[in-house]
């Protein structure tokens, strides 16, 4: 249901659902490069390129990832009805999800330090970002694929995560992260690396587009609603800048690789994540568990919400404050010689 006044008490579930989807947001678009290094890591050419990709991230992916705790604690905190049938539904690819962090997170501070056993956290830290990466697509693929549900409560099974989108998308997504971190590196490496980096970057770019025209097909089918909100007028006008943007990012993003931009290949991919974001959104607003619940249906009390926006207010600030500090003062390139192991 949608509200029919807009008072106070309407609004708040909108501003709480704005904040979290921007926190998640924030979390795919900088955790998923260097999620994406992860991914690259076996294909990287020898141990000192592999000591440079990880050094390129070391200083930074620990705050990256206080945006995925924001979206958790916000949808527990404001949203406690969605998060009663979510999390039953996705305890099992959350928790591989969160072991995957946990290797890499360990893989970041042992690799460094290690000599005989360097290849094990070399593993570790590769297989973690992949392990990690492809649950979190599996966990969005459920999300839009939507719940069972009986009298508000989840009806469904452990295993209601394993269906062919939902592992379609954890496919995805490692590609969609390797292309992000791809672009990372481009911007972050010199040399040799970066050269590699620039090849890498121009396969997944075809494949992260095949997937995401996959994704724009499938996900209509999967509701009667989806695929009207999409294909009828005048919404199909409405919506139509998406996907002629997405081709745009993608050509403008292939030309700057190919004329030797350093940070073009960064910023076009990031882009390419946002209009997918806007698509999923467009997609599935103001149903926060799909198929049928919206956030104002799922949303605690007004009193809650407010009481926690006070606290939130000031939060934010200091996590955009730190966030934007750490990366300003690793702005620059990584070479041999420098960074966190040294």
């Amino acid at each position: 249901m949608t509200p029919d006044v807009w008072t106070i008490a309407n609004a708040l579930p909108l501003i709480w659902a704005a904040i979290a989807a921007g926190g998640v947001f924030m979390y795919v678009l900088m955790d998923g490069f260097d999620l994406g290094v992860g991914i690259l890591f076996p294909w990287a050419h020898g141990e000192q390129d592999r000591d440079l990709m990880m050094n390129s991230v070391a200083p930074i992916w620990d705050g990256n990832e206080t945006w995925l705790v924001l979206g958790g604690v916000i949808l527990m905190a404001a949203f406690p009805a969605a998060f009663a049938i979510i999390l039953p539904a996705l305890y099992l690819p959350i928790t591989f999800m969160v072991m995957g962090l946990i290797f890499r997170g360990v893989a970041f501070e042992f690799r460094f330090k290690a000599h005989s056993s360097k290849w094990l956290w070399t593993v570790a830290f590769a297989g973690g970002s992949l392990f990690a990466t492809f649950f979190q697509g599996v966990v969005l693929g459920t999300f839009v694929q939507g719940f069972p549900m009986t009298g508000g409560h989840y009806a469904g099974s452990a295993f209601h995560w394993v269906s062919p989108f939902s592992l379609m998308t954890g496919v995805a997504l490692v590609f969609g992260y390797g292309l992000i971190g791809a672009g990372w590196l481009v911007m972050k490496t010199e040399g040799p690396l970066q050269a590699w980096a620039r090849r890498a970057m121009t396969r997944l770019l075809l494949a992260v587009l095949v997937f995401m025209a996959v994704v724009s097909l499938w996900v209509p089918l999967l509701d009667q609603s989806i695929s009207a909100r999409w294909f009828t007028w005048p919404n199909i006008a409405y919506f139509a800048p998406v996907p002629i943007l997405v081709a745009v990012f993608a050509w403008r993003l292939w030309l700057s690789l190919q004329r030797g931009s350093d940070y073009g290949p960064f910023l076009y991919t990031m882009a390419l994540f946002v209009l997918g974001y806007t698509g999923l959104a467009i997609s599935l607003f103001p149903r926060l568990v799909p198929p049928d619940l919206t956030i104002w249906d799922v949303a605690a009390p007004a009193s809650s919400q407010l009481f926690l926006l006070v606290g939130v207010l000031f939060l934010i600030p200091v996590i955009l404050v730190y966030t934007t500090y750490s990366y300003w003062v690793f702005r620059g390139k990584v070479r041999p010689g420098e960074g966190y192991d040294h």
